[in-house]
C-alpha cells in the first residue's frame, strides 16, 4: 500500500494511546493489571503498532479474537503472553502449540477435543476457561438456572492441557441507569465469584482471573482481579458519549479520519447532486468533492441524515448520497477559501476544532466500537 495522504488517511495518535494506558490504570487497584484487547486490528487502528505501543507501556498480556490474528502478533515480534478469546478450529490446534498461544476453552467438548489432540501431539497448550455467566455466547454455562460448574472442575483437570486461568464477559455493564441491567451485572459478578470459589474448593487453583471489560473497569472499581481488559478505551472512547459512567476517566481519542477535497464546483439551483438526485438545491452553492466513501467506511446510511465534516476547523453538511470512492459537502457558508487538496476530517481534530466519532455513530444508529472497525483496509494508518 503506498502510504501518503494524497487520497485518505488514519491517523493514530500513539501519544495518546499511551496516556489512555495509564488513566486505565489510575482506576485499578494495585496488583491489577491490562490485559490489552487487540482483536479486529485493535478495533481498526493497526494490531501491530498498537501492541508495540502496549509494549513501551509495560503490557504484558494481549488479546484477541482468532487464531490468525495471534500469528500475525507472533510472526512480527510480540512474545508476550497471547490469548485468543473466541474458536480455533481443530485443523489450527497445531499453531496453538507452536507459537505458545492460549487458547479458550468455550465448552467441555471442546476442551476435550483440544486435550486429545495435546495427547496424540505430545505437547502442551494452554487455557483458559471460558465461564457463561450469563451472555449465553461461548463458555461453560454457570448460572443459576443451569449450572455446569462440574464441566468446568474437569476442564481444570483434563491431562493434557495446561489450563492457567479462567475469565467471563459483561452483557450489560455500560448501563448504570437501569436497575434490572444493575442487578443483571452484579448476579454475573455473583456467579463468577461462586465458580472460583468451587474451584478453589475443589484444591485447584484457578489461575489467571479476568472479568472486566472497559465499562467493567469503569462501573465496576471495587472488583479486583488479575487483570483487565481494556479494549475501546485503549483508543480513547467508550461505546457511546452519552453513557452515564460511575467514575469519571481522563482519555483522549486516538484517532482521527481525514482526506482531501478533490475538486470545488459551483452548481446552480435545481441541479442534482450525487446518485438518486436525493439533494437538488434551491438556490446556487458551492461544493466540494471528498475523496472518501462508503469502501473506506464511511456508512452511506447517513447520507442526507445531518453529516458534517470539518475543513479549516468549520464545520460543512455533506450533501447527497455518499458515494463508494467519494462524498459532496455543501461549503457555500464557510468563511474560508476551500481549494483543491485542502484537508477534510471527519472525526478528530482539525484547526483547534474537534468533530466527535460520536456524532457519526449516532447518526448511524450505532456504537462507537463499530464505526471504528468500519474504516477499510485501503485507508493508511499514519503513526504519530
Amino acid at each position: 500500500m503506498l502510504i501518503s495522504k494524497s487520497r485518505a488517511w488514519y491517523e493514530v495518535d500513539r501519544s495518546a494511546i499511551k496516556h489512555n494506558v495509564e488513566a486505565i490504570r489510575a482506576l485499578l487497584h494495585g496488583n491489577t493489571k491490562i490485559m490489552a484487547v487487540v482483536k479486529a486490528n485493535a478495533y481498526g487502528a493497526g494490531d501491530l503498532e498498537v501492541s508495540k505501543c502496549m509494549q513501551e507501556c509495560g503490557v504484558d498480556f494481549f488479546a484477541v479474537s482468532s487464531v490468525d490474528e495471534a500469528l500475525s502478533l507472533r510472526k512480527n515480534g510480540i512474545q508476550e503472553s497471547l490469548l485468543i478469546l473466541g474458536y480455533t478450529p481443530p485443523e489450527h490446534f497445531h499453531y496453538l502449540s507452536e507459537y505458545q498461544i492460549i487458547q479458550t476453552l468455550v465448552s467441555l467438548d471442546y476442551a476435550k477435543k483440544l486435550d486429545a489432540y495435546c495427547e496424540q501431539a505430545g505437547v502442551k497448550i494452554r487455557a483458559h476457561v471460558k465461564v457463561d455467566t450469563g451472555m449465553s455466547r461461548i463458555g461453560i454455562r454457570c448460572v443459576k438456572q443451569d449450572d455446569h460448574i462440574a464441566d468446568v472442575l474437569e476442564a481444570y483437570r483434563l491431562p493434557h492441557l495446561q489450563v492457567e486461568g479462567m475469565f467471563s464477559h459483561f452483557a450489560v455493564s455500560d448501563n448504570i441507569d437501569q436497575q434490572e441491567h444493575i442487578d443483571f451485572t452484579n448476579e454475573q459478578i455473583a456467579q463468577f465469584e461462586y465458580v472460583r470459589k468451587k474451584i478453589t474448593e475443589a484444591g485447584i487453583k484457578p489461575g489467571i482471573v479476568h472479568l472486566q471489560n472497559s465499562y467493567g473497569i469503569i462501573n465496576y472499581p471495587e472488583l479486583s482481579y488479575d487483570y483487565v481488559r481494556p479494549g475501546i478505551l485503549l483508543l480513547g472512547f467508550t461505546s457511546d458519549c452519552k453513557d452515564r459512567l460511575a467514575q469519571p476517566i481522563d482519555l483522549k481519542p486516538a484517532v482521527s479520519l481525514k482526506a482531501n477535497v478533490t475538486l470545488v464546483k459551483t452548481v446552480q439551483p435545481g441541479s442534482c447532486v450525487s446518485y438518486g438526485r436525493n439533494y437538488r438545491p434551491k438556490e446556487q452553492r458551492r461544493i466540494a468533492t471528498v475523496c472518501l466513501g462508503y469502501a473506506d467506511g464511511y456508512p452511506r446510511f447517513v447520507s442526507n441524515r445531518g453529516s458534517h465534516v470539518l475543513i479549516h476547523g468549520e464545520k460543512a453538511p455533506i450533501v447527497g448520497n455518499i458515494c463508494m470512492d467519494q462524498m459532496m459537502v455543501d461549503i457555500t457558508d464557510l468563511t474560508c477559501d476551500v481549494q483543491e487538496g485542502d484537508v477534510v476530517t471527519f472525526f478528530g481534530e482539525d484547526h483547534g476544532a474537534y468533530l466527535a466519532m460520536d456524532e457519526l455513530s449516532h447518526l448511524a444508529q450505532t456504537i462507537n466500537n463499530e464505526t471504528l472497525c468500519w474504516i477499510g483496509a485501503r485507508v493508511p494508518r499514519i503513526y504519530k
